[in-house]
C-alpha cells in the first residue's frame, strides 16, 4: 500500500491512521517463509515537531519447519515497528531512516523487511526440542531410541 506524505510532511501535528491487510499471496515469492493468513496491518503515521514518524504492528502467522526435528508448526506472530520518515537523506548507507520515494513509502515494502529481519534465524518447534537422533533418525520428542543409552551419538 503506497502512502503519500506531502500533507504528513507539511503540516506540524498531522496524523494519518491505517489498518488492512495483505493477502498471503502476496509473500509467495519469499523462499523459505510461508505466510499461513493474512498480515495485519494498523498504525499511524504523525508529524510531532516536525518529524514524521511510522508507528505500526504487524499480526500474522507462519508455517515453520522445525530445524531440529523437521516437524511442520504454526506460529503466530504479533510484532511492532517505529521509524522516523524523512523526504530525503544526504547519505546513501543510512538505514536509520525510511526514505519516503516521492513524498510517499510502500508500506508493505516496509513490513515485510521488518518482519523477515525480526524472525528468528533458527526455528524451534518449542525451546526444548530434542530433535532427531543422528543415528535411525527417530524424533526425540515422541521416544527414546536405544543409540542415546549405548551412547553411539
Amino acid at each position: 500500500m503506497k502512502i503519500n506524505l506531502k500533507q504528513i510532511f507539511d503540516i506540524v501535528g498531522e496524523k494519518k491512521d491505517f489498518s488492512y491487510e495483505i493477502p498471503p499471496e502476496e509473500f509467495s515469492e519469499i523462499k523459505g517463509y510461508i505466510f499461513n493468513s493474512p498480515v495485519n496491518l494498523s498504525g499511524k503515521l504523525h508529524n510531532r515537531a516536525g518529524v514524521v514518524y511510522l508507528d505500526y504492528s504487524a499480526v500474522f502467522r507462519l508455517l515453520h519447519t522445525c530445524d531440529r526435528c523437521l516437524k511442520e508448526f504454526s506460529r503466530d506472530y504479533d510484532l511492532s515497528f517505529d521509524h522516523i520518515v524523512v523526504p530525503s537523506v544526504s547519505n546513501e548507507d543510512n538505514d536509520d531512516y525510511v526514505v519516503a520515494d516521492g513524498e510517499s513509502i510502500d508500506l508493505n515494502e516496509i513490513a515485510l523487511t521488518d518482519m523477515l529481519l525480526s524472525l528468528p534465524t533458527k526455528i524451534l518447534c518449542k525451546d526444548d526440542c530434542k530433535g532427531l537422533c543422528l543415528v535411525c533418525g527417530c524424533d526425540l520428542n515422541e521416544k527414546q531410541c536405544d543409540h542415546l543409552n549405548n551412547n553411539e551419538l
